[in-house]
Order: structure tokens, then C-alpha cells, then sequence
């Protein structure tokens, strides 16, 4: 094959065990890579309600056809379980070189089933696959984790190859609900409570090291359209003047002066003090070191000294949705949930809804030290791990927990995005807004400008994205490509590197069929079309007289548009008909 090696390591933490299993060209031409190929074997392996926390969990780390080439924007992977905060399927991506090394290593996916005995970590160098004792790497974080683990194996390789760290720290050893799978280069598979479905199998980490090289089917093609590609990121002013720039606090001013910025746990949309925390303050503040991905040409992420610039999502959700000015503390807090391994955008929010409950701002120190009880989950607070839709419906105030599917909102408040809105209600994973990423059409106006306070299209529109990123995630290529670069040009580039022939209709009915299948699994645990829906808060009230209440006529009208589109009933359940046109076996 060519783009993939049709083939996967399943290891079984629980007998000690490394199989190979082989992949049919069908089902790699059918989901892609990535999140579609994870959802598929995911599906096959799980059976229903199967606690996720439990050995009979599985989790999968997948490449994509383009990872480990030269694509642009492309060095990137998928993780996929069934979430231990929302109960839904989940897959959670990220850059860096880990999926590279994958794929250079020679396998598509790595899968993890059962629950080892004993702390462990697995070692893949090229076809040398070993399940090695992590005892002296349990109860460290990730920073002093993936420092140990470089140590050792660039001892061992004498330094001839560049390797892949996935590790988690002592949040996901102690199972908070949103803990994080993080990186060697500060890259994080960040939301879902991945990392604790690591730990609940006594998983500590993923080495990777490969020296292969990803066969390309047609070298001069894949060329140009690397060339075109290329191109079109560096003359949009997105990548290359904002993100490229300034990397995505760039957003902070943007987000605020459209009234979209949350603050104060989403009960107001704009935050007096935002340009304090902005792209253009940190550039102006800190002498700042830019970073990329693998193949990245936009290399979005900035660090200052060992310390990462946080990115918009932790900005937001630790500052103005924090009632929090100082750059200073969420700074502090962004480093200090990358070394337990926690969600940002989680963690932001639940401080923000502990907030309102207690019904009074937080200081700085005491917010660090929530984060640390948090991390430990132990303390007097230990009931803030499991998530901020878990902490308020203990305490009596449900309303308070900003979430879809008990997923945390992102840094875009719904009231002035309405296409944003549905997507937050219909994502399969949660509260989310990379989906269908709205933000490009209703804030960027790419690939067009929609106008972003009416529900007008919308239905129609939104599962035209929803494909389309499903299919990226599958690929595995970064959504910010997106802002200059449509199904056209990625499915010339998916024919040029694997050879088959790939239309972009071909590339959205896969991602068609990665978003049902998505739907299925969650349909299967109990989710509803009751469960489509946005916090009350939003319906009910009304902000700096600008962003008015959703009205929910107008949105339940265009949920059920938004079904008929999908060939769903009006339950939200994909209909035989059309699970039939996309090959896939109905429940």
C-alpha cells in the first residue's frame, strides 16, 4: 500500500501481549486514518456501557494516510476511547511528532486493551515492540516523565533517531475525569479525560521511535499539490499574518470585540481587561520562541524560556470566564495542568462554575491550589476532578456547569454565533467547536462569511462541516489548513499519496460516515436527541444588552432541519436508508 501500511499493533496490557493485526484496503479507504479509523475499531471492539474506567476500555492512537509524509500541516494523530467525563465516543488529536513516529515506525494505529498488573509504559523502535516496567516513572508528572524516558532511550539509541513521547502525569494516574495525554514538545491530547483512560490501565506512557519512510504513490503529484497547498497558507492573512504571527491569542481581541468572549462563567460576553491578556500583549511582553509541528509551514505555537504561551481556549477560559486579568497566573496555570496532565479548557470552566456557586471571585493562590486538589483528586475539593457538570449537580446548582454531553464549553460564547450553537449541541463528542468549526465561516468568513446571528442555512450547512472535519481529523491534517485549503486539494493530496482515486465528494461521504457511526456508538450508550441541546442559560438570558437569549423556537426549528438534512428521524436517529448508502450496519 501506499500512505498506509495496512497495519496496527493490538497490545494486551492485561496477558503481556503484542499482536499485528492486518487492515483491509476496504476499511482504510472506507474511514480514512485517524478519528475515523479509531471510531470504526472502537465500535468493533467495545460493547455497550462498558464503564470507561474499566479494562474492557480500549484506546487507540491513530495515524492518518498523509502523517509521516510531507503534507503540510499533516505531522499530526488521533486518540480514541469512550470518554470517562461525557460517556461518549471521543477522539482528541494532536501535533507534534509523535504520529510521525508512528507512522515511521511502520503501523497506522496502536490499540490498548485489558489493564497491565503493574505500571507500565510501551517501547516501539521499529519492529522491536516491548511492554517495559514503569515503576520508576509512576507518581511523576509529564514534564520530569517524557525528561526520563528521552534520557534513557537516547542512551540506548546512541541518538540516531527522533523519538515520540505520550505520557500522562499523576491526574491521569488518579483518574480525574478530564485528565490529558501530553507530549514531549508540550503538544497535548487534551480534552475528554483520555489520559485517565491511561491510567485506569496502568498505561504511563508510548515511546515511539521509527526509521521508515512513508511510500508515496505519486511523487510528482504529491508535489504539487504540497506546492499549492503551501501557496494558499502563506496568502491567507489568517495563517500567515495571525496565527503564524502571534499563534492563536491572537483571537483575544477579535473574540472580545465581537462580543463572543466569555466571562464570568459565561454570564457576560465581553471582558473590560481582555487586550491584558491578548496575542499583541504577550508579543509586546515576553521575548518569545516560536515552535512548529512536523511539515508545519504556519507554526502557530509560541514558548517563552521552557514555559509555553498558553493558547486561546486556556486564555479565555482561565481569564475573563475566570473574572482573571492577570497573564501572569494563567500562565502559571496553563503550565501547571500540563505537568499533571489536565485539560485547560475543563479545568477554566469548572473553576469558573466553583466560582459562581461559592458566589464570589477567586484569588490567584487559590486557584493553583484548586488545580492541585484537583490533580491529586484528593482534598476537600477532590469533587471538582470529576468535571463541572458532575461538582454542580452535587451541589445542587446543575445550571451553573456550562457544558453539552457534560463537555466544557470552548472560549466562543453561542448567543452571537448561532451556527456555533448548533454545533455545539449536535457534536458527538460534547461541547465543542472544532465539529464543525464554525468559528471559520460565522468569525474568519472562510471559506465564506455567514452572518452569525441568525439560525438562516445553518441546518444545511453544518453537516457539510461536520463531514468535512471528520474527514480532516481522519487524514490527520490541522483544522487551521482549513482557512485556506477545501476538500478539493486535500483529496488530490490523499489520491497523489495512497493512489486511489479520491474525489472531494469521496472525502466527505467518508466523513459522512465516520459522523453516523459516531452517532451510533452514542445512541448505543443511551444518548438521545434530548441530549442536542445548549445550557438554559443561554435561552434565558440576556448580556450587555447585544447577545440576546437563544430563542428556542428558532433553535429546535433548526435542530430538526438539521436532522432531516443528516436523513435522521426525528428522534435523531440515522435512518437504514441512509446507513445502508454509507455501508455501515444499523444497531
Amino acid at each position: 500500500m501506499f500512505g498506509w501500511w495496512g497495519k496496527g499493533l493490538e497490545v494486551d496490557l492485561g496477558h503481556g501481549t503484542v499482536t499485528v493485526r492486518r487492515l483491509t484496503r476496504e476499511m482504510l479507504e472506507m474511514y480514512l486514518g485517524g478519528r475515523g479509523l479509531g471510531v470504526k475499531l472502537l465500535w468493533e471492539y467495545l460493547p455497550a456501557e462498558i464503564h470507561p474506567l474499566s479494562p474492557q476500555n480500549v484506546i487507540i492512537f491513530a495515524a492518518g494516510p498523509l502523517t509521516g509524509t510531507e503534507a503540510p500541516a499533516a505531522g499530526r494523530h488521533a486518540v480514541i476511547a469512550k470518554s470517562p467525563l461525557t460517556g461518549t465516543v471521543f477522539d482528541s488529536n494532536a501535533g507534534g511528532y509523535w504520529g510521525t513516529a508512528l507512522k515511521k515506525a511502520g503501523y497506522d494505529y496502536v490499540c490498548f486493551k485489558g489493564r497491565a498488573s503493574e505500571p507500565v509504559f510501551l517501547l516501539i523502535n521499529d519492529e522491536e515492540v516491548s511492554i517495559e516496567k514503569a515503576d520508576f516513572l509512576w507518581g511523576k508528572n509529564t514534564a520530569q516523565t517524557a525528561e526520563l524516558l528521552q534520557e534513557r532511550f537516547a542512551a540506548a539509541s546512541e541518538g540516531k533517531k527522533e523519538m515520540g513521547i505520550a505520557c500522562i502525569g499523576r491526574a491521569g494516574e488518579k483518574g480525574v475525569a478530564f485528565a490529558s495525554i501530553m507530549y514531549e514538545n508540550g503538544n497535548a491530547c487534551g480534552r475528554g479525560g483520555l489520559g485517565a483512560v491511561m491510567g485506569s490501565k496502568n498505561l504511563k506512557a508510548v515511546i515511539i521511535a521509527g526509521g521508515k519512510r512513508v511510500s508515496i504513490a505519486d511523487e510528482e503529484a504529491f508535489r504539487r499539490c504540497q506546492r499549492d497547498i503551501v501557496r494558499l497558507l502563506e496568502a491567507s492573512p489568517v495563517s500567515s499574518k495571525g496565527l503564524s504571527a502571534f499563534g492563536t491569542p491572537v483571537l483575544v481581541n477579535l473574540i472580545n470585540y465581537m462580543k463572543l468572549l466569555p466571562a464570568n462563567n459565561f454570564q457576560n460576553v465581553s471582558f473590560s481587561e481582555a487586550y491584558k491578556i491578548s496575542g499583541e500583549k504577550i508579543r509586546d511582553r515576553f521575548e518569545r520562541t516560536k515552535k512548529a509541528c512536523y511539515g508545519c509551514p504556519i507554526a502557530c505555537k509560541f514558548s517563552t524560556g521552557r514555559t509555553g504561551i498558553p493558547e486561546y481556549g486556556t486564555l479565555a477560559l482561565f481569564g475573563p470566564n475566570c473574572n482573571n486579568s492577570s497573564l501572569e497566573s494563567i500562565i502559571q496555570l496553563n503550565a501547571l495542568c500540563n505537568d499533571y496532565g489536565l485539560d485547560t479548557i475543563t479545568a477554566g470552566a469548572t473553576l469558573a462554575c466553583y466560582a459562581e456557586i461559592m458566589g464570589r471571585s477567586l484569588e490567584r493562590e487559590e486557584m493553583l491550589e484548586l488545580i492541585e486538589q484537583i490533580g491529586e483528586n484528593e482534598g476537600e475539593r477532590a469533587q471538582l476532578a470529576a468535571g463541572s457538570a458532575s461538582f454542580a449537580a452535587r451541589k445542587g446548582k446543575p445550571e451553573a456547569a456550562m457544558h453539552v454531553k457534560k463537555l466544557e464549553l470552548p472560549g466562543y460564547d453561542p448567543r452571537g454565533a448561532l451556527g456555533l450553537a448548533l454545533g455545539y449541541a449536535t457534536s458527538n463528542r460534547g461541547g465543542c467547536h472544532l465539529r464543525a468549526y464554525m468559528v471559520g465561516p460565522e468569525i474568519f468568513g472562510k471559506p465564506v462569511l455567514l452572518n452569525r446571528l441568525t439560525f438562516g442555512g445553518k441546518a444545511g450547512l453544518l453537516p457539510v462541516f461536520e463531514n468535512f472535519f471528520a474527514a480532516m481529523d481522519s487524514l490527520v491534517v490541522c483544522k487551521f489548513v482549513s482557512f485556506s485549503t477545501g476538500e478539493e486539494e486535500l483529496a488530490a493530496m490523499l489520491e497523489a499519496v495512497t493512489g486511489v482515486q479520491f474525489s472531494a465528494q469521496d472525502l466527505l461521504r467518508a466523513g459522512e460516515r465516520i459522523w453516523n457511526l459516531e452517532r451510533l456508538f452514542n445512541l448505543r450508550e443511551g444518548f438521545t436527541a434530548a441530549d442536542d441541546t445548549l445550557p438554559e442559560r443561554f435561552f434565558k438570558d440576556s448580556v450587555d444588552g447585544y447577545a440576546k437569549g437563544l430563542d428556542r423556537r428558532e433553535f429546535l426549528q433548526a435542530l430538526r432541519e438539521y436532522y432531516r438534512y443528516r436523513g435522521w428521524t426525528e428522534e435523531g436517529v440515522p435512518s437504514e436508508e441512509k446507513l445502508a448508502r454509507l455501508g455501515i450496519e444499523a444497531i
